[in-house]
């Protein structure tokens, strides 16, 4: 079995979530570390393990940020990292599958599943060094992890600040790790 470092230069992970039950406001986190082992011939064979550097959110609005760093969301002095570990695979396609795992947010431990799809390998024409990509998307709920913050909404409508499904979208590439 290949083993593969996850490069964080070229790794992101994505989420959006209702905002004012009107509009997505989306956030990034841009430091995606871990190992993959992969057989290409065989996603099934497939694992995962990764972590992400929850200092390094990013939304695009500061004050928006110190708030989901706070204790309210993420709490990222007391849990500075999200972790994430494959228990099983299942392959749809030749290159398309499920892979469940062991999600860990704020010290809480939950099953989730992510439809994935992967591409190559191939050979980096600036390094030489193989590399495969993974692209994979899937939903949970945030208060399963312990992010129940809320505020209700005024007005006809009603509603809350913010919304309880939290929508992952994940980029990852890694390098061929010469063991």
């Amino acid at each position: 079995m290949k083993r593969w470092s996850i490069d964080p230069d070229h790794s992101a992970a994505r989420f959006s979530v209702r905002h004012f039950m009107i509009a997505n406001v989306e956030g990034l986190f841009s430091k995606i570390t871990g190992v993959i082992q992969c057989d290409p011939s065989d996603l099934t064979r497939l694992s995962v393990e990764a972590e992400i550097d929850v200092k390094n959110l990013t939304t695009g609005h500061a004050e928006r940020d110190e708030h989901l760093l706070s204790p309210d969301y993420f709490d990222a002095e007391k849990y500075p990292r999200i972790h994430f570990k494959s228990t099983f695979v299942e392959a749809v396609e030749s290159n398309r599958g499920k892979v469940t795992g062991d999600l860990t947010i704020r010290g809480v431990r939950r099953p989730v599943t992510l439809d994935f799809e992967f591409s190559g390998p191939v050979k980096s024409p600036f390094s030489g060094i193989t590399c495969i990509g993974f692209s994979a998307t899937g939903k949970v709920m945030r208060g399963e992890y312990g992010i129940t913050w809320n505020e209700k909404m005024g007005g006809k409508g009603g509603g809350v600040v913010t919304g309880t499904e939290v929508r992952i979208n994940i980029e990852v590439e890694a390098d061929l790790m010469n063991d």
